[in-house]
């Protein structure tokens, strides 16, 4: 099953790589050092929380942009890692990709 997020990554012009999990997203980080941004839900359901994934991304991987998302969570001020951005569902998708072109520019 194809996911919106993923067509959202590519129309911004973006290759999408998909992860099941936060755990997964770990380790797509370690094997592709290309990986310039992370776009990810906070609520990923099982496992290691979206929040949690951004702050391990930021420590590990410093240069990597973050875009997360929730229609469920607000996250509160400070919740993010620096850098980090949030939209909240349902959002824009053009704002979203013009976020993405940013941070990775």
């Amino acid at each position: 099953m194809r996911l919106m997020a993923v067509d959202l990554v590519e129309e911004a012009g973006f290759e999408a790589l998909e992860a099941f999990d936060a755990e997964e997203a770990v380790r797509l980080m370690e094997a592709r050092p290309d990986i310039v941004l992370v776009f990810s839900d906070i609520d990923l359901g099982i496992g290691m929380a979206g929040l949690d994934l951004a702050h391990a991304i930021r420590d590990r991987w410093p240069p990597v942009e973050i875009i997360m998302t929730s229609g469920k969570i607000q996250p509160e001020p400070g919740d993010l890692p620096e850098r980090g951005r949030f939209f909240e569902k349902p959002y824009r998708r053009d704002e979203v990709a013009a976020a993405m072109r940013e941070l990775a520019a």
